[in-house]
């Protein structure tokens, strides 16, 4: 797997190395050795998936609060999707930034988010489905968020937003 540390400390996009043959391919998409060696947290407890029907659906930007707090690890398993990591780190360099990326079920390219990010995603076609790992179980009395066009963060979603939860429509502004 390549590691590349985005502009957001801490956070990695991940791209497995395939290894392709008359049958198709084959790769590695997670491996808790190559995490330590990355400074990552390796101890991945849930698996989640998510799957939207229309295109522009934004979901998030989800994150859980300490003593809670987790790391995501995130793929695209159908279609394409916008991922986005907001730092929340009050301590961090990059504290208030985010970073995004399209992520596609065809090329298999994962974010890693730290503990301490919020996540979301933006669909960009009909009938996408994602995956993402988490360090933590979820605790619905940590479960929070920040608001996916607060302008704090100036998120740039790159289609119109068509569908977003009530809930997700009326997290407060970021302070």
């Amino acid at each position: 797997m390549e590691f590349v540390e985005t502009e957001l400390k801490g956070c990695f996009v991940v791209r497995p190395k395939k290894i392709a043959d008359a049958r198709g391919h084959f790769a590695r998409v997670f491996c808790h050795d190559e995490f330590i060696q990355h400074g990552l947290n390796p101890n991945m407890l849930q698996l989640n998936s998510g799957y939207s029907h229309i295109r522009g659906t934004v979901r998030g930007v989800h994150y859980q609060a300490t003593p809670h707090a987790e790391a995501k690890f995130v793929r695209c398993t159908r279609g394409a999707i916008f991922d986005v990591v907001v730092d929340l780190r009050a301590a961090s360099p990059t504290h208030a930034q985010w970073f995004g990326i399209e992520l596609t079920a065809d090329d298999g390219t994962m974010v890693y988010v730290p503990e301490g990010c919020a996540h979301g995603y933006q669909t960009l076609v009909d009938g996408a489905e994602m995956y993402y790992f988490t360090s933590a179980r979820y605790a619905p009395g940590s479960a929070t968020g920040v608001r996916f066009d607060d302008p704090a963060f100036n998120i740039a979603w790159p289609a119109p937003v068509t569908i977003v939860s009530d809930q997700d429509r009326h997290w407060p502004d970021f302070e």
